[in-house]
C-alpha cells in the first residue's frame, strides 16, 4: 500500500516538474500548509460586494452590508440577527470618547488591546467579546465589550465609545436594560 503511494506521489511530481518550479513551489506551500497549519475558521479577503456571486449570497446567511467593510470580507460573519439572549441586566449607561481626561494615556486603544471604533462599549462585569443589545437605545444594533471603566463604576454600569465629545456629553446618562447575547 504504501508502495502505491510512493509512485502515485512521485508521478504527481513528475507530472508537476512538466509544469514548472512555479507550481511546484505552489504545490508544496498549499501541502505543508495543510499538514502543519491548524484549520482556519475566519479570513480577511480583499474583494468587493460585487465579486461575490448572487447564487451564493442567495443560498448562505452572508449578507453583503455585514460582511464587508472597507474591501474586505470576514469568512466567519454572517447575518445573524437572531441572537438569542442570555440574559437582561439594568444597568446606568453613559458615553465617553477618546479624550485624554476620559480615558488612560492611551485613548484610542481599548483595554482589551483593540483600537476604538463605533459599536466598542466598555464594562466592568462582562468578559472581553461579549455581544450586547440596548434596545430602548439602539434598537437592534449589537456591541461588543471591548474596554473596561474605572472601578468605582462598579459593574453595572456601561460606557459607550463615541468619537465626538460633543455627542458623548450629550448623550448624559440614562438607566435601561442590556441584552446579553450568545455569541
Amino acid at each position: 500500500m504504501m508502495k502505491n503511494f510512493k509512485k502515485k506521489v512521485i508521478g504527481f511530481w513528475e507530472k508537476l516538474s512538466k509544469m514548472g518550479s512555479i507550481a511546484m513551489v505552489f504545490v508544496s506551500l498549499v501541502v505543508a500548509t495543510e499538514i502543519t497549519a491548524p484549520k482556519v475558521t475566519s479570513a480577511d479577503i480583499n474583494l468587493s460586494v460585487a465579486s461575490i456571486p448572487n447564487t451564493i449570497l442567495k443560498t448562505t446567511n452572508l449578507v453583503p452590508s455585514t460582511i464587508i467593510k472597507d474591501g474586505k470580507l470576514s469568512i466567519c460573519k454572517i447575518n445573524k440577527t437572531d441572537y438569542e439572549v442570555v440574559k437582561k441586566v439594568k444597568m446606568i449607561i453613559t458615553a465617553y470618547s477618546s479624550e485624554p481626561n476620559q480615558t488612560d494615556d492611551t485613548p484610542f486603544i481599548t483595554a482589551s488591546n483593540k483600537r476604538v471604533k463605533d459599536g466598542i462599549i466598555a464594562n466592568n462585569l462582562l468578559p472581553f467579546g461579549t455581544k450586547v443589545r440596548l434596545p430602548e437605545l439602539y434598537g437592534d444594533k449589537i456591541f461588543t465589550v471591548e474596554d473596561r471603566m474605572h472601578s468605582r463604576k462598579g459593574n453595572y454600569q456601561a460606557d459607550i465609545w463615541m468619537e465626538s465629545t460633543k455627542d458623548a456629553i450629550h448623550f448624559g446618562a440614562k438607566t435601561t436594560y442590556i441584552e446579553v447575547l450568545d455569541s
